[in-house]
């Protein structure tokens, strides 16, 4: 699907009658490029270097944004994307961001990337029966992922963050499957033990996400979670992709402890999965 048939700027022009109030761009925040990740202290907008440079794709930088309409509502995409606690909380019902789940600003391969995903739309989706463009599959992170109220797919969060992967994506061929698209491969060897789980909860995650699981927020009164919650009223909702077993395993695998991804085996990051599904 073209992405001018995608992107419109009306939403954005100001309230109209009984219309929401346009959203508003932040000075852009010019972040280090993934060749020099930070390893300090995690937050939502911590640089994860890529695994095996040279094997996934590397999305443009931030500083390549353009410096015209498009590239403001790229901006405004990220944003949205970074902070959707701020930029899109008309929406949302829990105290996530799409950067909690999506790492890296949406950048990090095997963290489901956008440019893993945005050129493979329209496609057919089980859970859905249908086929699905790429602002219905965003439509279904606000409601499930995020737990909030679904934008109409002329929403101007829905346009701002399609344009985002859109420009995330310059340079994927469309319709072709990219190396760390979604999550990585994983099979078991047993089957999950909570009892494993919780003891492996307890070494590797517990500091980040404390010992109750329900995370950290930030100390500066920001809305949203410095590590966020993996259960409970402010994380996903059950109907989830990351309420899946098999699919929270996938990420834990590659991603978890954060900076030290592909570090767990498949059982030990089955269990873990198994323990916060639990």
């Amino acid at each position: 699907m073209p992405i001018l048939s995608l992107i419109s700027t009306a939403g954005l022009a100001g309230p109209q009658n009984d219309a929401p109030a346009p959203l508003e761009l932040d000075p852009l925040e010019v972040r280090p490029s993934l060749a020099t990740p930070r390893l300090s202290l995690p937050t939502n907008l911590t640089t994860v270097p890529v695994n095996n440079p040279g094997k996934y794709f590397v999305p443009p930088y931030v500083e390549d944004i353009p410096d015209d309409k498009y590239g403001d509502m790229v901006k405004l995409g990220r944003n949205i994307f970074v902070n959707t606690q701020v930029y899109g909380k008309r929406h949302v019902g829990n105290g996530l961001n799409c950067s909690n789940c999506h790492l890296s600003e949406g950048r990090k391969a095997n963290a489901a990337p956008l440019w893993g995903g945005y050129g493979r739309y329209p496609m057919y989706r089980n859970k859905n029966g249908e086929v699905v463009t790429f602002p219905e599959r965003v439509q279904d992170c606000f409601e499930y992922s995020l737990d909030g109220i679904v934008p109409t797919v002329d929403a101007p969060e829905i346009e701002a963050i399609t344009t985002y992967a859109h420009w995330l994506s310059t340079g994927v061929p469309v319709g072709v499957v990219m190396p760390g698209r979604g999550f990585t491969a994983h099979e078991r060897t047993r089957a999950p033990s909570t009892e494993n789980g919780e003891i492996l909860y307890k070494t590797q995650c517990a500091l980040c996400h404390g010992e109750d699981g329900k995370g950290y927020k930030h100390k500066d009164g920001r809305p949203g979670y410095m590590f966020p919650p993996l259960w409970g009223w402010d994380s996903f909702n059950r109907a989830a992709g990351m309420n899946k077993v098999r699919t929270a395993a996938k990420f834990i695998k590659a991603n978890m402890p954060l900076g030290k991804g592909f570090t767990l085996t498949n059982d030990e990051a089955a269990n873990l999965a198994f323990y916060m599904w639990i």
